[in-house]
């Protein structure tokens, strides 16, 4: 029996040497957690966090966060003339206290979305991102800890670009697209949001295959944007969204940030399977088979409307962040009324 237990001990200790996944892909990769609920930021400890309105409408049924609420009904009160003035700017507090709550438990920055309702609209886009910023400052915090969360549409990385001229920082989401991401680059955003496991579902319930995790179009796409951006010196920040399966993640460990639900950072906490760094600069240059290109409106609206499954998936994404709003809107309703 003696060796028996020797032998256990030894290899739980061989076991704790090694690093869990979710460390070892953190010595080369940012990690962001996709969540706003704060017990789990606490638990993954991420650098940043990026919240959206399902996430908020979520994390507005738990019980303690209801003062973040009741906070924001009455700053929208205070604010708007109009009921529908009010809805607006509550929601607009509500997502900054939520924020500010965020913050408080990350080191690095936290991601605000501007209402998608508003993604073909370059003006409003701009105002509501000052206005996120403002709200920010006042209480306290720098703009260089925020992200302007847009949909990269068109309208979306026009914005982005005059936002950033003015030191606000943009996280450009929702990009399906190569041709997405080079005007977003060509935009000066400090980052975009990549979807990996959207462009998986689509390829899987258009062709009915099965895909691997270095096949999968979903991987394929952010590689060729991080490639291209280090081959060409871009700045703008690579951050990996949309996660289906831990090989998704594994397989762009290097991306520079990668933005992660809590289901999948347990899996990575609870994993000690080796993590090998899949992208770099110096192998992203190399691999890298793209000419540069410059994005103009036109060439945009055609790379776009060329490639169906972005444009089926940018619709349906802006959508869905719309009728989330919706949601979280008619959950805040009865409270503006009382």
């Amino acid at each position: 029996g003696s060796t028996q237990s020797t032998w256990g001990d030894r290899f739980r200790e061989e076991r704790e040497a090694m690093a869990t996944a979710l460390d070892q892909l953190k010595s080369f990769t940012t990690v962001v957690a996709d969540t706003a609920n704060f017990a789990l930021i606490e638990q993954f400890k991420p650098t940043d966090a990026t919240t959206n309105p399902s996430l908020i409408l979520a994390a507005t049924m738990v019980e303690k966060f209801a003062p973040l609420i009741d906070d924001a009904v009455a700053y929208g009160k205070k604010k708007g003339q109009t009921l529908d003035d009010q809805l607006e700017a509550t929601m607009i507090k509500l997502a900054v206290n939520f924020g500010l709550e965020i913050l408080k438990l990350v080191p690095g920055r936290v991601s605000t979305e501007v209402d998608a309702k508003y993604s073909f609209d370059t003006e409003a886009t701009i105002a509501k991102g000052r206005e996120i910023i403002a709200l920010y400052k006042e209480a306290g915090i720098s703009s260089d800890r925020i992200l302007i969360k847009i949909a990269s549409t068109w309208e979306g990385i026009r914005a982005a670009e005059v936002l950033e001229k003015e030191g606000i920082h943009c996280n450009l989401t929702l990009l399906f697209s190569f041709v997405q991401a080079v005007a977003a680059a060509e935009a000066k955003a400090t980052l975009i949001s990549p979807f990996v496991g959207r462009i998986l579902d689509w390829y899987k319930k258009s062709t009915g295959k099965e895909y691997s995790a270095v096949e999968d179009p979903g991987v394929k796409s952010v590689s060729r944007i991080y490639q291209y951006y280090k081959k060409y010196g871009y700045e703008t920040i690579v951050m990996g969204a949309s996660f289906r399966t831990l090989g998704e993640i594994t397989e762009l460990a290097g991306c520079d940030y990668l933005t992660i639900s809590p289901q999948l950072l347990e899996q990575l906490k609870k994993s000690s399977d080796k993590v090998d760094q899949k992208l770099s600069k110096e192998q992203a240059q190399a691999a890298c088979q793209d000419e540069k290109i410059h994005v103009d409106e036109k060439l945009f609206r055609w790379m776009l409307n060329e490639d169906a499954m972005s444009t089926e998936k940018l619709s349906e994404g802006i959508r869905n962040f719309s009728a989330d709003t919706r949601k979280l809107e008619q959950a805040i309703l009865p409270k503006l009324k009382a």
